[in-house]
């Protein structure tokens, strides 16, 4: 990880385990016949992105969910309930590495998200770990449902970068969708594509061993 000063991380499938295949049955039990183009990690219907930008409340986003499926007898327990089937969890160990690397490097959270995720998770967080959020594991986090712009969008990557001074160069962006580390790579980050089964802990014991040399940029 030569001249690596920063590390932007993905949140999920690079932190928080999520199950695409989970949310599409969901969604299908729901009444969405196309569900596995629905919602996936490669494509999403238009409600979904309106979401994860804050461009639409959860209010706006329940309601939408009953005019696609055609079903207004959809409680909001039923549709949260679907939507939150994907998250997983976050493995053993995961918190602590997040910690060490906060004392070597300038580290920032960049995820796409929406309000109702963002609800589940930050209770998740406090019920299994007794954390009030993931504000102490980073310098800074970066949510795009508060930020109004979500990736591949070239401007959250310039937001994270001119409002922390970082260097393109020396900055090092780990995410698991391709997409998204193009539009990185535009601007001049250091890229890594985490798929499965790799995982961060596996990543950094490769990188401190000297294994792992260059990043894709």
């Amino acid at each position: 990880m030569k001249n690596i000063k920063n590390i932007i991380f993905d949140y999920g499938n690079v932190i928080f385990s999520l199950d695409f295949l989970k949310s599409q049955q969901a969604w299908k039990e729901l009444g969405i016949d196309n569900s596995s183009e629905f919602y996936s990690h490669k494509t999403q219907d238009p409600i979904f992105t309106d979401f994860e930008r804050g461009d639409i409340t959860a209010t706006h986003f329940r309601d939408g969910i009953r005019q696609i499926t055609k079903n207004q007898k959809l409680t909001d327990q039923q549709i949260d309930h679907a939507w939150n089937s994907l998250l997983l969890g976050i493995a053993e160990g995961n918190h602590e590495l997040l910690l060490d690397l906060k004392t070597r490097y300038r580290t920032f959270l960049l995820s796409n998200i929406n309000a109702i995720h963002y609800d589940y998770i930050m209770n998740y967080l406090k019920t299994e770990f007794g954390f009030d959020n993931n504000e102490h594991l980073f310098e800074k986090t970066y949510y795009s449902h508060l930020t109004g712009k979500r990736k591949p969008e070239s401007a959250i990557f310039e937001m994270v970068l001119k409002e922390n001074d970082l260097t393109p160069a020396e900055t090092l962006f780990i995410d698991d969708s391709p997409q998204h580390l193009a539009a990185a790579q535009k601007l001049g980050i250091q890229t890594y594509l985490m798929t499965a089964p790799d995982s961060i802990q596996q990543l950094f014991k490769k990188l401190n061993a000297g294994e792992i040399s260059n990043m894709r940029n």
